[in-house]
């Protein structure tokens, strides 16, 4: 049986969000954890951190030590009874990729005596996909649990909502975010308010930080924007590609520019029907694209926090900016424009992450950011 009088150590990871963390170790000690949750907050309010942290309590024989290889494999997402999903499709969750849970579901767990299913932006389950998963929500197998990440449960299908426990997460203060970054990489409080502004929550901005390529495309933007008074149109397009191909460096060393690196072994292949290898295929492909059109929404993230320095220093802010690793940048732009101007930058790199949102060709959205920031600036 479960300590009672103790928070199970895996949820101690929540010690930012502690109604949170109060309430599911309540749950978890009386026995009377819910099949669904359906986890609702803003970005980078750690509810991936916590489905996580639930999910090794579940599949845990030590009561969630998050310590033994049940619980390890669970945070390195390789236990095969915890399963994470994000959106495969640009307007969702695909039909086939719900279906695809919902039988999943129905198999026996492979190590555990539970199985948790992780489903991340809930809130683009629409119309078939919804209705596909919710079936399986309202008479779960035994064992199943399944955790729901959305923003609101406004946009969440409401029969869904109906169907799964809600649990709100509230915004991380700036300060314990910091702190979580610095503990969860040695960087400073300088690097982490960066690593912050440009990756959007502690998890993504730990993740940030450990990656030089994600770094290297941040040194690429910060750059470009300082170079554009000098820049002609041809120069600020051959900064556009520099900087799509660098985000796409780490997939191109995986499997070829565009390609994506083989799903199977060739071992593993002779079993699979020419269909199932082509599904596994394409679900690869649209991962890759996903993971591009990430970096890309992050590179717009670090033009918009260098432009918003600039807006500070073009309206006298006595505060330190942001990105104090290039002070010189700051300063060199916000003399040379108004604080017009840089509003208007912002508004450009708005529209970019609104034309990413939407499948434009991230090229394209690049090219067309930069030339409006240079006219606004120059």
């Amino acid at each position: 049986m479960p300590n009672v009088y103790q928070v199970p150590q895996a949820l101690t990871c929540l010690a930012y969000q502690p109604r949170v963390r109060d309430f599911l170790s309540a749950a978890y000690r009386e026995g009377r954890l819910s099949h669904a949750y359906l986890f609702l907050g803003a970005p980078g309010s750690g509810m991936l951190e916590a489905a996580d942290a639930l999910a090794q309590c579940v599949v845990c024989p030590n009561d969630g030590d998050a310590s033994c290889d049940e619980c390890i494999r669970v945070a390195h997402h390789t236990h095969p009874d915890v399963r994470h999903y994000a959106p495969e499709g640009v307007a969702g969750y695909l039909v086939g990729q719900v279906r695809s849970i919902v039988e999943d579901a129905a198999l026996s767990p492979v190590r555990a005596s539970s199985k948790v299913y992780i489903l991340d932006g809930a809130d683009r389950l629409r119309g078939t996909a919804a209705n596909a998963l919710l079936k399986t929500i309202e008479e779960p197998p035994q064992g199943v649990m399944f955790i729901l990440i959305a923003r609101s449960a406004d946009a969440v299908l409401p029969t869904l909502v109906s169907r799964c426990q809600q649990v709100p997460f509230r915004v991380i203060p700036n300060d314990v975010a910091l702190e979580l970054v610095e503990r969860g990489t040695g960087a400073d409080k300088g690097e982490a308010r960066i690593a912050l502004s440009v990756a959007g929550s502690p998890e993504r901005a730990i993740a940030f930080l450990s990656s030089p390529d994600r770094r290297a495309v941040r040194r690429d933007v910060v750059r470009t924007l300082g170079e554009l008074a000098n820049d002609d149109a041809w120069d600020v397009l051959c900064a556009a590609q520099l900087i799509c191909e660098n985000v796409r460096k780490p997939f191109a060393r995986a499997g070829g520019k565009s390609a994506a690196p083989s799903p199977v072994s060739d071992r593993d292949a002779e079993y699979l029907s020419k269909k199932a290898l082509r599904q596994i295929e394409e679900a690869q492909k649209r991962e890759l694209t996903a993971r591009e059109r990430s970096g890309m929404m992050e590179a717009i993230a670090a033009a918009e926090s260098l432009l918003r320095d600039v807006l500070a220093r073009c309206e006298g802010a006595v505060e330190p900016v942001v990105n104090e690793d290039v002070e010189d940048v700051v300063d060199r732009i916000a003399q040379s424009c108004s604080t017009a101007a840089a509003l208007q930058a912002l508004d450009a790199c708005r529209i970019a992450a609104s034309d990413i949102a939407r499948n434009v060709t991230p090229q394209l959205a690049m090219e067309v950011m930069l030339l409006a920031i240079k006219e606004a600036l120059v």
